[in-house]
């Protein structure tokens, strides 16, 4: 029987008071029970809509007419025949802009909880124990990707199940990119991060950290001297923005990279940790993206009292509305119609206030949003001994300034065209170092073209 609810099975979640003061992760996920009430409500349309909204397209009514049949193995089957990395996808995709927002039960209610059955799948599959894929027969041929983050990953994934054999170079110490020092432990917890890596070596793909391309080797030694047929660029965008304020140099002020860098990746949170990080007591965060709302959440979580400042409104606001949610309920203040104006320090340059300006709506700007004014006269200061800017970022200009002939454009981001073809032979790119800082499944599926690509390519140059 067809479950006719207007509403999606509710996600359990951690008490609100609880989690702010821990990072073990927020929503609990779906029961088996709750898993197949909620894939009874798909209607298993005709002309699958929702498969139109990935961006990697994984045959949405398919999976979800396995958990119906409690056939949960064969649900995560169909999830790995287009996407690597399902159990992350399940948790960070917004899938209120595209999987879901096609669907045809969110006509006259709630969609279906695609994102919640996909995490439920990926779950199941890694706690009972799935079977390893298999490694492909080798056709002898290496690909080099740079960077070990959604598109890379996703990349090296599909092209070592064409038979590549596949080398990721990571710069870091540990493989993930953003998914292992961007999004928080209470989001995405890193044992999930690190078991989707080791199911892409089950495949055969080959991670090499702390090598720094650009640094230690050049694009074009991979090519000239390493015997690699073709590269994938996929090193995201870890240059941050600032505002260019005042007393933006002082102590206490970070950017929201690296406060999360230091916080998942080095666990600064930890009391025994090497490389700590400053707890604040009262933190500003100006932003209001999906970062703006991380950087804020874990600074709750280290004691702090949070503020996020953000120029528009609650409605404007481009952080995904569940993460909006939690922020709320873990008790972070939002100053809405807000902007700084420069940050204050004391005597030791340490951050001390920081000045902002009340702003108002007027007509849209280029992005299309309401652009904000500032209202004269509106001045006033907050306490606040951190401040964290989650302004977004931009490509790091590395990649660029080591590779001869790559176009890039006037934010940084590598020229390519709709297949990942950039300006110099054999070398593709995708994700963040393309677009600059997006989501997750839009790098996924970057990453996936893009293998598409290079094996045509290869295929035809034999």
């Amino acid at each position: 029987m067809p479950n006719m609810s207007l509403k999606k099975n509710p996600m359990p979640v951690q008490d609100a008071c609880e989690r702010n003061s821990n990072f073990k992760e927020v929503a609990l996920g779906y029961t088996e029970e709750q898993a197949v009430s909620e894939a009874e409500r798909c209607l298993n349309c005709k002309n699958k809509p929702c498969i139109n909204g990935c961006p990697v397209m994984v045959k949405i009514p398919d999976f979800i007419a396995k958990i119906r049949e409690r056939d949960f193995e064969g649900a995560y089957s169909v999830i790995a025949e287009t996407s690597s990395l399902p159990a992350v996808c399940g948790r960070v995709c917004p899938q209120e802009t595209q999987c879901e927002k096609y669907c045809i039960r969110g006509i006259k209610g709630e969609p279906v909880g695609i994102g919640r059955l996909e995490r439920f799948v990926a779950d199941y599959h890694n706690k009972n124990g799935g079977a390893a894929p298999v490694k492909p027969e080798s056709n002898g041929i290496k690909v080099a990707v740079v960077g070990s983050g959604p598109a890379g990953l996703t990349c090296a994934g599909d092209l070592a199940k064409m038979g590549y054999e596949v080398t990721v170079f990571e710069a870091l110490h540990l493989a993930g990119g953003v998914l292992s020092y961007g999004i928080p432990e209470f989001r995405l917890p890193k044992s999930i991060v690190r078991k989707e890596i080791d199911t892409l070596k089950a495949l055969g793909v080959k991670i090499e950290t702390d090598m720094v391309i650009g640094k230690v080797l050049s694009i074009g030694e991979l090519i000239s001297e390493g015997g690699f047929r073709a590269v994938f660029v996929g090193s995201g965008a870890g240059l941050p923005k600032f505002m260019n304020i005042p007393g933006e140099t002082l102590n206490g002020v970070f950017s929201a990279n690296e406060f999360l860098t230091r916080i998942n990746l080095m666990k600064a949170y930890k009391d025994d940790s090497d490389t700590p990080v400053q707890h604040g007591k009262n933190v500003v965060v100006v932003g209001g993206g999906n970062v703006a709302m991380d950087a804020a959440r874990c600074a709750k979580r280290l004691g702090a009292d949070v503020t996020i400042v953000y120029r528009r409104t609650l409605k404007e606001l481009p952080a995904r509305q569940e993460e909006v949610e939690h922020a709320m309920e873990e008790g972070i203040e939002f100053k809405l119609l807000t902007n700084p104006v420069r940050i204050n320090g004391d005597d030791n340059r340490r951050v001390k206030s920081i000045t902002c300006i009340k702003m108002e709506l007027s007509e849209p700007d280029a992005s299309g949003r309401a652009r904000p004014v500032p209202v004269e006269g509106s001045e006033f200061d907050i306490d606040a001994d951190v401040v964290i800017m989650a302004l977004g970022t931009s490509p790091n200009p590395l990649i660029k300034n080591t590779t001869e002939g790559l176009e890039v454009n006037s934010h940084g981001g590598i020229i390519t065209d709709e297949s990942g073809k950039t300006s110099v032979t054999a070398v593709y790119a995708g994700g963040d170092a393309v677009t600059g800082a997006a989501t997750v499944i839009l790098a996924m599926g970057a990453g996936k073209t893009a293998a598409k690509a290079i094996d045509e390519f290869i295929r035809n140059k034999s």
